[in-house]
């Protein structure tokens, strides 16, 4: 188990960031080799739609029965103090983010800012885990929108996490 956040530039206040998209930026390069780098897996993921009165969450996939894929992610060790306000935990922790990049038309409709790295094959996760950056550097990508769907649009319901 790992937490979100990965240990921001200093000249940005050290804050966490979760989505890392300039790769080029010298602090994020000591994580990009492939004992720093990590899969995400995941069925589905939301980007949030202005709508009123309040925004809703529209989900993405591969496919409507929501295939497992993976974010392409790092994660590093690092002590200090995380988690929410209310329980802060001190010590040492696994911290992970994942890479994104421009947004395929799919995800661009809701979010014109940047859409998740997404890996889809096993070859394309043995790659990213395990080749040099000037190789994996091209999965920095937007998944093609034929690959793509909405599967949901809402809060989330399923059904594998509600309890009786």
């Amino acid at each position: 188990m790992m937490r979100w956040g990965m240990p921001g530039p200093e000249q940005y206040g050290g804050h966490p960031v979760t989505n890392i998209r300039n790769t080029r930026n010298p602090h994020w390069r000591r994580w990009l080799g492939p004992a720093h780098r990590c899969l995400v897996p995941v069925t589905s993921f939301s980007e949030w739609e202005d709508t009123k009165p309040k925004k809703t969450p529209v989900w993405f996939g591969l496919a409507p029965e929501r295939p497992l894929f993976a974010f392409a992610g790092i994660w590093t060790r690092w002590t200090g103090t995380r988690g929410p306000k209310s329980s802060p935990a001190e010590g040492e922790h696994d911290l992970c983010g994942f890479l994104t990049c421009d947004p395929n038309e799919t995800v661009g409709a809701i979010h014109q800012k940047a859409m998740p790295v997404l890996l889809t094959t096993p070859d394309e996760m043995t790659t990213w885990l395990e080749a040099s950056w000037k190789i994996v550097r091209e999965l920095q990508r937007p998944l093609p929108d034929e690959q793509m769907v909405v599967v949901a649009r809402g809060n989330r319901t399923d059904s594998a996490l509600e309890t009786s």
